[in-house]
């Protein structure tokens, strides 16, 4: 395991950790409203242990699509000839696509899993990202094309 690790671009883990963090900043907020949602409404909110793990492995299905993401993206760029990178990149988004899709199913369908709790997960990263970016401009929106 520790050789995996040393062969992935310093970039890479950097920003996974940071997915990581966002990530597991979401599933830790989601558990808080399922837990609220089910104090006022239970019928409608449950908060047991298919919650938890739904979305313990959905928050991880997501940080395993960034990583995957970032590795394709450091052999695209190392990449000798623009095709192969073409490839490589068409290749990791149809798998990742296909693994996403694939927790999709088992979290509707296994019941051991909350499935609203398993799927929301898949959303954190990109949310987490617009939201830092957000911040980071200072909300300098500017709308139209004023002087």
């Amino acid at each position: 395991m520790k050789n995996l690790l040393t062969n992935i671009a310093p970039a890479v883990k950097k920003e996974t950790m940071k997915i990581s963090l966002i990530t597991t900043i979401g599933v830790v907020l989601m558990f808080v409203i399922f837990a609220l949602g089910h104090t006022i409404t239970p019928k409608y909110f449950p908060f047991n242990y298919t919650v938890i793990l739904g979305g313990i492995v959905g928050g991880l299905v997501a940080i395993l699509n960034f990583f995957l993401m970032g590795i394709a993206v450091s052999k695209v760029v190392n990449a000798k000839d623009d095709d192969g990178a073409r490839l490589i990149m068409k290749a990791s988004y149809k798998h990742r696509t296909l693994m996403q899709i694939l927790w999709i199913i088992v979290a509707v369908v296994v019941p051991c899993f909350q499935f609203v709790a398993g799927i929301l997960p898949l959303l954190f990263p990109t949310i987490g990202i617009k939201l830092i970016a957000i911040l980071e401009t200072g909300f300098n929106i500017k709308i139209g094309g004023g002087k």
